[in-house]
């Protein structure tokens, strides 16, 4: 059975930056999960910087919505598996009209998939209830089954690790 590490953190924060350094300790058999959708010039611009910060030889899966079957049908051919980000996830999830309880079914559903599998897992999510109360229900609502998909993951976690300015601390 795999480990499961949640990084948390805010925008910015250096979570990716971290995740990154965890998974190459495990040199080229890493599985890089993107949830992360190239639907415009921005974000385009994002999702290539990012591929340059990983190591050739990791293999990337793009997976906007549902990662759960690919987890079950790639983890033996990999010792690492690292999803990014469970924040644009639970956005895409919650846009598309998934009620909060059915969001919080496939959030267990990772974990159960993650911790069943040989892989060892890194999940990268944002923590997105340390600010105000956002002004409009539909924000309300994202941050509050982000929040539950976050105590979720970090229910099920091994390790858990809160960054911020660059700086990872051991929360679990």
């Amino acid at each position: 059975m795999g480990k499961l590490t949640l990084i948390l953190g805010g925008a910015r924060s250096g979570k990716s930056t971290f995740a990154l350094k965890l998974a190459k300790a495990y040199k080229q058999k890493v599985a890089f999960i993107a949830t992360a959708e190239p639907l415009d010039n921005e974000m385009r611009a994002r999702i290539a910087l990012h591929k340059k910060t990983r190591p050739r030889g990791w293999k990337t899966f793009e997976e906007p919505c549902n990662p759960v079957p690919l987890i079950k049908k790639i983890a033996k051919s990999f010792d690492c598996l690292l999803i990014d980000c469970l924040t644009l996830l639970v956005s895409k999830l919650s846009l598309g009209g998934l009620s909060q309880k059915t969001i919080a079914k496939r959030a267990k559903e990772i974990v159960a998939a993650a911790k069943s599998s040989k892989a060892n897992a890194i999940i990268i999510s944002n923590e997105v209830g340390m600010g105000i109360v956002p002004e409009n229900k539909l924000a309300r609502d994202f941050r509050d089954i982000a929040g539950k998909v976050n105590q979720i993951m970090a229910r099920g976690a091994d390790e858990v690790f809160f960054v911020a300015s660059g700086i990872p601390m051991k929360i679990k």
